[in-house]
């Protein structure tokens, strides 16, 4: 949908109803398109170092080198 400066002012609300159901929302100028709106996406959490600190453990196999066949598989070769 494209609307004129002045038919966004004037129905702002439903055009933010609209970009929030997924709907494009194109402003123009005159004819010409300048602005898309679009919803804000939610802020990412930010990670926790240590979060997983006694929920996790690592043998001391997990240090030791592959086998073999499993390296191969990760080197691309076939099983």
């Amino acid at each position: 949908m494209i609307f004129t400066v002045h038919q966004a002012k004037t129905q702002l609300s439903k055009l933010i109803a609209a970009a929030l159901e997924g709907e494009e929302v194109i402003i123009a100028r005159g004819a010409k398109p300048v602005v898309k709106l679009t919803p804000v996406e939610p802020a990412r959490k930010k990670r926790v170092f240590g979060a997983l600190k006694g929920k996790i453990a690592l043998t001391d196999a997990f240090f030791e080198p592959l086998p073999e066949e499993e390296l191969a598989l990760w080197e691309g070769g076939s099983d």
